[in-house]
């Protein structure tokens, strides 16, 4: 009966499920089938409002276009407006232009036909005079033969008369006036000889004294030493260095001798080389306000200052010739005469001396009635042969008159130049005022002092002779010449060479020069090894 009523129970509960199922799944594709459909207008929505977008934009693009289109046409039309004003503006131009070339044309036509009228006329003008000129040059040749008729025809009564021809009477004529012509002469010539004798001797005088009088000019100084003023003492140690290792290191880039003493608030710079003090003098103002002493700057200092001084001998050369107003001298002789501040000769300043010659040769040739400007030029330029950088042979007067004669001098500047010390034959007055305003510049109380000179010649050959030998890069005479540092190249001359070489050099020193006392040869070599670091 179980069994019965299970399978009943199932008989009737199949088609109760299946009729709930079937609901259930008529209620799902009922909420789906909703939901399908709102989706699908959704996405009608959407699509219609990405539609209007759309086409909005495309609208906006459309009108945007147009307008575009209309700003184009618009542009364009003012363009063409333009390019069509500028045609007939240019056209205009050229019309005008072409009317107006006409009119000139037309002028000028009749112009020409005004002056071919003229010409034409005068051409008949001068037709009518050509006839009568030669209807007077015919009467003058008639005249002329009756005049020459008459003439011989008198020129032989007088040959009758006189018994002579008119030959010999000329002869007789011309003998009587050169005898009385040379009379007179040799009177006025002795007359003027007497006078000139008189006169020359007081007027010479009087125009070297004056000439002196107008051109003052300072004493000359005999001077081996510059001051350096220092604010402390304390700076003479940093000068001085590590065991003099900073001193050491300035004396061998400048060429002088520098002495730290007990002097108050000074150091003594020593060298007979004007140039080498002055650079060791603006060295060590630069060390001192910079503070940094040490040999590799020192080294750098000293290479900066001797450039700043090259460029100071142009200034002064410069200025020089613009004091003097000489114009048009060449830059090479410019630096010339500016490296003469630096030189002295007998003691005296070559620049100021050659100032001096360049002022009373002027003066002179000015009273003299010469060219004073070529003597103003030839005076200041005398003495350049004595500056000249190489070392030459020449005489510095030949060597000067190349120099000027290279750099297109005047030929007379030239000559003066040359001949100032009878080097070669003198061929213009200028010479021998050079000559004369060279002597007197010279020759006057304290311009010149002998010792100075032949003190600074002796150093100079003292530095030549060590510079003749090989391996020797700079040298250096200090102490007065008691003392001659060589500095020699350490790859070329090893230790033993050094000292060999200071050996052969005192050897070569007592043979060839004479000197009082004795002098001190120091030979130093130095090796340096230098890398960076990157």
């Amino acid at each position: 009966m179980t069994i019965i009523y299970v399978i009943i129970t199932a008989i009737i509960s199949i088609p109760i499920g299946i009729g709930i199922d079937r609901t259930l799944l008529k209620k799902t594709l009922k909420i789906k089938e909703e939901e399908s459909v709102d989706k699908s207008q959704l996405i009608i929505k959407q699509a219609n409002l990405a539609a209007d977008e759309v086409k909005q934009k495309a609208e906006g693009v459309l009108k945007e276009a147009e307008s575009n289109k209309k700003d184009k046409i618009l542009e364009a039309k003012e363009h063409f407006l333009k390019l069509k004003a500028d045609f007939e503006d240019e056209a205009n131009r050229k019309k005008n232009q072409i009317i107006s070339n006409e009119q000139k044309i037309k002028q000028r036509e009749q112009n020409v036909a005004k002056l071919m009228e003229q010409n034409k006329r005068k051409n008949g003008e001068l037709d009518k005079i050509k006839e009568s000129l030669m209807e007077q040059t015919e009467v003058i040749a008639e005249k002329r033969k009756e005049a020459d008729k008459m003439l011989q025809s008198q020129v032989e009564q007088l040959e009758k008369i006189a018994g002579l021809t008119a030959e010999e009477a000329r002869e007789q004529l011309m003998e009587a006036l050169k005898s009385e012509a040379q009379s007179r002469a040799s009177s006025q010539i002795r007359d003027i000889l007497e006078e000139a004798k008189l006169t020359a001797t007081k007027d010479a005088k009087k125009v070297v004294i004056e000439t002196i009088q107008r051109t003052a000019t300072e004493h000359a100084i005999e001077n081996c030493v510059s001051i350096f003023h220092i604010d402390s003492d304390d700076i003479k140690g940093k000068i001085i260095g590590r065991e003099g290792r900073n001193i050491r290191t300035l004396e061998s880039a400048t060429g002088v001798e520098i002495i730290v003493d007990d002097t108050p608030e000074a150091i003594i710079i020593s060298g007979f080389d004007p140039v080498r003090r002055e650079v060791a003098r603006l060295s060590l103002q630069r060390l001192v306000q910079d503070g940094r002493i040490h040999p590799a700057r020192i080294e750098e200092i000293v290479a900066k200052t001797t450039k700043n001084i090259e460029e100071e001998i142009i200034e002064i050369g410069e200025r020089t010739v613009i004091d003097l107003g000489i114009h048009g001298l060449h830059p090479e002789l410019i630096k010339l005469v500016g490296r003469m501040r630096f030189r002295s000769s007998y003691g005296q300043n070559l620049l100021q001396h050659s100032r001096e010659v360049a002022k009373i040769a002027s003066t002179m040739c000015a009273e003299l009635g010469l060219n004073a400007k070529l003597a103003k030029r030839a005076g200041l330029l005398h003495d350049i042969g004595k500056v000249y950088p190489d070392e030459s042979e020449i005489p510095h007067a030949i060597l000067g008159m190349e120099l000027a004669k290279k750099y297109k001098e005047h030929p007379e500047v030239c000559n003066a130049i040359g001949a100032h010390h009878d080097e070669i034959e003198m061929t213009s007055l200028i010479s021998p005022i050079i000559q004369a305003s060279d002597a007197i510049s010279g020759s006057r109380p304290g311009a010149r002092r002998e010792v100075m000179e032949s003190y600074i010649k002796r150093l100079k050959e003292l530095e030549s002779l060590a510079l003749s030998f090989d391996g020797v890069n700079k040298c250096y005479a200090i102490q007065a010449g008691r003392e001659l540092r060589v500095i020699v190249d350490a790859e070329s001359v090893n230790d033993e060479r050094a000292s060999i070489l200071s050996y052969d050099i005192s050897q070569k020193i007592e043979k060839d020069m004479q000197y009082p006392g004795q002098i001190k040869i120091t030979v130093i070599r130095e090796m340096r090894a230098v890398s960076y670091a990157k």
